[in-house]
């Protein structure tokens, strides 16, 4: 099978069932991390939390931005 027939065969299941598949898709994902690209992923996130709480950059506000985004392209 293909990815594209999975694709279209998960597109007819029901709703609730297409997000059992999806978050399903992602926990395997995210437990297949290798440890360095986790690390990494660890060591940006304590940097950047670092530079918030210091006031070296401000933290937005995430809804705020992603209206703003979707009103540059044109979402």
């Amino acid at each position: 099978m293909t990815t594209e027939q999975i694709f279209e065969a998960a597109m007819s299941l029901p709703d609730e069932s297409k997000a059992t598949l999806a978050e399903r898709l992602v926990a395997h994902l995210v437990s297949n991390i290798e440890p360095e690209v986790e690390r990494a992923h660890l060591d940006v996130a304590r940097k950047r939390k670092d530079e918030v709480l210091s006031g070296q950059v401000e933290a937005l506000d995430g809804e705020a931005v992603m209206a703003r985004a979707r009103k540059i392209v044109g979402g």
